[in-house]
């Protein structure tokens, strides 16, 4: 990772490669030229992270998946771990940043093999602390995504990550609900994160159906965002329907790059582009003629627009004073004419 003054963005794959090896290419392609900075794949399997149980427990009972087991959600959205060299390579070799969550120790394993240089926790994972611990040993930068999360939680995780390395923590805020809606959002923790966990930099993993909350997000200050991209609508996965297009996911990082640069810096006084627009302030300037050596009075003057005079603070201090150089109508006043 190599986050710097630009917002890093992060396109996240998901279950979007659709068990199509060529679909997952295209897909980091396509990242490349919207303007990603990173592509994200997950690596887990059913059998790593869940059981093979058809109880209660076990069931989705609501929501988008609802009618699945757990584990049959997982086999049919699981990238092949073999995949995940090719990809890699893919992602390098269009300049992209390579990114995955691990969701046991054997996924950690699996992607030391591949020498990442980061590690992404999934929401659902902040509270396996044992796994966060095994992946801080590793002593590589974090993406800490905190859907559902408590304060207390959060910080339980940054203290477990904080024993083993101090490298990087991304906190990223998250709604866990797929799709996400807007009145669960609630954005403005991100401005309460930046100054709670002031050590961590601050971000933002979107799963709305389009890109305003991710727009609003940079503009609150995440250093970071993470977005589902997909090839195709057509393409139906377990992700798909809250995943931008290859199209939209330009068109957010074009939205993000404008954002960037409203938001610039603080400054105060003339810009650039104000330049030409100085001449229609108001200034003081002369409403009839006036002699050399004649004294100002209120009926000599007046502030009007354009700005080639003084200013009219200025007006008080110049009544009664007498001019070093007369004056028509429609000239502006200059202090350097007048006497002292």
């Amino acid at each position: 990772m190599n986050i710097k003054d630009k917002t890093y963005i992060i396109a996240e794959m998901s279950a979007n490669h659709a068990g199509d090896l060529e679909v997952a290419k295209k897909i980091i392609r396509g990242a490349k030229q919207a303007g990603a900075d990173c592509i994200k794949v997950q690596t887990y399997t059913a059998d790593t992270l869940t059981l093979n149980c058809q109880n209660e427990y076990f069931k989705i009972n609501a929501g988008k998946w609802s009618g699945y087991t757990l584990y049959d959600l997982y086999k049919e959205a699981a990238m092949p771990w073999e995949w995940q060299p090719l990809l890699k390579k893919e992602a390098e070799a269009q300049g992209l940043d390579f990114l995955s969550t691990a969701y046991d120790n054997t996924a950690v394993d699996f992607l030391e093999t591949l020498d990442v240089k980061s590690y992404k926790v999934a929401s659902f994972e902040i509270v396996d602390l044992p796994l966060i611990e095994y992946i801080a040993k590793k002593d590589k930068p974090i993406l800490l995504s905190t859907g559902m999360s408590t304060i207390e939680e959060i910080e339980e995780a940054i203290e477990v990550i904080r024993k083993h390395t101090q490298k990087e923590i991304t906190l990223l805020k998250c709604t866990s609900a797929y799709p996400a809606v807007y009145e669960d959002m609630d954005l403005c923790t991100l401005s309460d994160m930046k100054k709670r966990f002031k050590m961590c930099k601050i971000g933002f993993s979107d799963h709305s159906e389009d890109h305003l909350s991710t727009i609003i997000a940079v503009s609150l200050g995440a250093e970071v965002v993470e977005k589902h991209i997909c090839l195709s609508k057509d393409i139906k996965t377990a992700d798909s329907s809250f995943s931008l297009t290859i199209e939209d996911f330009a068109e957010m990082v074009r939205c993000i790059r404008k954002t960037e640069q409203a938001l610039g810096r603080v400054s105060y006084g003339l810009k650039h582009g104000e330049e030409n627009n100085l001449a229609f302030r108001k200034s003081i300037f002369f409403k009839k003629p006036i002699q050399i050596g004649e004294k100002i009075t209120w009926e000599h003057l007046c502030i009007i627009r354009p700005g080639y005079g003084e200013k009219p603070k200025y007006l008080n201090t110049v009544i009664g004073k007498r001019l070093k150089k007369a004056k028509t109508f429609g000239e502006p006043l200059i202090l350097e004419e007048i006497e002292v």
